[in-house]
């Protein structure tokens, strides 16, 4: 059972404050009765509350995959620059969070829920869930260079890194991820681009893996997350909510 003020803010109806407004109002129902009692208990399984006459309905937790654009923050709030959470236009959006974290510069997938336990699991370096991104450097790795990526780099913390997977990324890879790249491509200049795979997420990570080999990344792409790849009909700033099979694999 949930506070109705509860409720009505968890499906983004407004704060709990403007909940309270609403219900004086008398624009709230509950089974096809008026309420106006904050604190009235309703069953989100069982009972039908309306908004304007507007059936709604109520999700625990809520799911997004967002291809985030390179320019905005992974975060909740920011004074300077625009967050994630800003593209769930139309959203309840209260209690959203980014699991996880990309760079202001970095773009691709990115979840985007209010499932904490969910979140931890994913981000848990007990866990060791595999996130693969694209990156493109200024210059090549060699065959010595690319095992020693493979064994764990020394990237001035006080542990090297877990080993990564790395590979060269295909014609078709480059092409399908810089089609609709929010970058400039006006000056973007690049030797090659890789597919690396990590399981853990220490601060510019990835970036510092390849300056440690004298190699920059000009522009990095997440692809994929555990078992949630970023969907390729999905624009940058463009978002959806996961399906039921997504969710349920990221849980398993």
């Amino acid at each position: 059972m949930l506070r109705l003020d509860k409720y009505l803010a968890d499906v983004g109806i407004g704060t709990r404050s403007e909940v309270k407004k609403l219900l004086k109002q008398g624009l709230i129902s509950v089974n096809g009765q008026i309420a106006k009692d904050s604190s009235f208990k309703v069953n989100p399984d069982t009972d039908k509350v309306t908004f304007k006459g507007q059936e709604l309905t109520y999700q625990e937790f809520r799911y997004y995959i967002l291809n985030k654009p390179a320019g905005c923050v992974s975060a909740t709030k920011d004074g300077l620059s625009p967050t994630v959470i800003e593209f769930l236009k139309g959203e309840p959006t209260r209690d959203l969070f980014p699991v996880g974290r990309l760079d202001k510069d970095t773009e691709g997938l990115l979840l985007i829920t209010n499932d904490g336990m969910l979140a931890h699991n994913l981000l848990s370096p007990k866990k060791h869930v595999n996130k693969t991104y694209i990156a493109f450097v200024d210059k090549n790795l060699g065959a010595t260079e690319m095992e020693l990526f493979k064994s764990g780099v020394d990237i001035g913390d006080e542990t090297p890194t877990l080993p990564a997977e790395i590979i060269e990324a295909s014609e078709k890879q480059i092409t399908d991820n810089l089609k609709n790249a929010s970058i400039n491509k006006e000056n973007f200049i690049y030797s090659k681009a890789y597919l690396v795979t990590i399981r853990e997420g220490r601060y510019h990570q990835i970036k510092r893996m390849f300056e440690h080999f004298n190699s920059n990344v000009v522009y990095l792409k997440r692809l994929s997350m555990g078992k949630l790849l970023l969907d390729s009909q999905l624009l940058p700033s463009h978002y959806r909510p996961l399906t039921s099979e997504e969710i349920l694999s990221l849980k398993s």
